[in-house]
């Protein structure tokens, strides 16, 4: 049997869910006895993650439930939904980082220790390479929700690298740079929430049902023509619930064919179409007569 595309992302959101368990308790001993809140604050991010990607895990799972009675167009706009909360999500890891970090410039502390260079350093390198895995897989699947899920792993290996300057900058500058990663940590929270941004719209515009890439309605109209008896097309529209698209297709054909006979031709169209991108799962197909136009 073959499986669904989404379980590809499901099976990407469960290891970046482990991954991040692991570095958020890494993170989180290394800034406690490491004396660096930029890296507490890295922790936190982490621990954000381990959540948004048990998000998209269960929106993904809802998505590819099969159409029923109460459902008839599926279930799909579970993804972008999850890909809402999870952009959402980043916006409160970053406000929480915020609050934490000007609670820490404000508050007298010792510098970080060295050994923190080196946790972030592993973290950056795991973090980043978790970003390309599951963004390849988000490209593979055309997941809103999965590519959200992978821009989490690269808002956190931003926030690490902004806490690894920092924390240079406190070394090497001593006494009175003790902030330096505090700071570091709230110049990577306006990073994280422009980040945040830039997911929520494509994932609101999939729920208000907003036309998707251009190159999928191209290939409609190029497959519809193909078909015996198209005599040409008018509008096409196409609109993506979670992982599957939906087609309108206005369909033109001689005006002399007869009910039966435009009937067929419409039926041969849906086939032809879906069968040429097996993501289109339904195609509602209008005959206009040629002399009509």
């Amino acid at each position: 049997m073959t499986k669904h595309p989404a379980e590809k992302g499901i099976r990407s959101a469960i290891i970046g869910i482990f991954v991040n368990a692991a570095l958020a308790l890494t993170k989180g001993l290394a800034g406690f006895f490491g004396n660096s809140y930029a890296l507490i604050a890295d922790a936190i991010e982490s621990a954000s993650d381990v959540v948004s990607s048990m998000i998209v895990v269960s929106g993904l799972r809802i998505a590819i439930k099969p159409r029923d009675e109460n459902h008839p167009y599926g279930h799909g706009k579970a993804e972008p939904i999850a890909a809402m909360i999870v952009a959402l999500s980043l916006v409160g890891a970053a406000v929480t980082i915020v609050v934490q970090s000007l609670h820490e410039i404000i508050t007298p502390h010792h510098a970080p220790e060295p050994f923190t260079l080196i946790v972030l350093v592993v973290v950056v390198i795991t973090k980043e390479s978790l970003f390309r895995f599951v963004f390849s897989v988000a490209e593979d699947v055309q997941s809103t929700a999965v590519k959200t899920d992978a821009w989490h792993h690269r808002s956190d290996a931003i926030t690490s690298a902004a806490a690894f300057v920092g924390i240079v900058i406190a070394l090497i500058g001593g006494k009175g740079f003790e902030s330096a990663d505090d700071w570091a940590a709230l110049f990577a929270s306006v990073i994280i929430v422009y980040n945040a941004y830039h997911l929520f719209i494509p994932a609101l515009d999939e729920v208000m049902d907003a036309a998707p890439s251009p190159k999928i309605e191209e290939e409609v109209r190029k497959v519809a023509m193909s078909v015996s008896g198209v005599i040409g097309l008018d509008k096409c529209f196409v609109r993506k619930m979670g992982l599957d698209y939906f087609v309108d297709l206005h369909v033109v054909v001689s005006g002399d064919l007869s009910v039966r006979e435009g009937h067929l031709i419409s039926h041969n169209v849906k086939d032809t179409v879906c069968t040429s991108n097996p993501r289109i799962v339904d195609v509602l197909i209008h005959i206009e007569p040629e002399s009509f136009l």
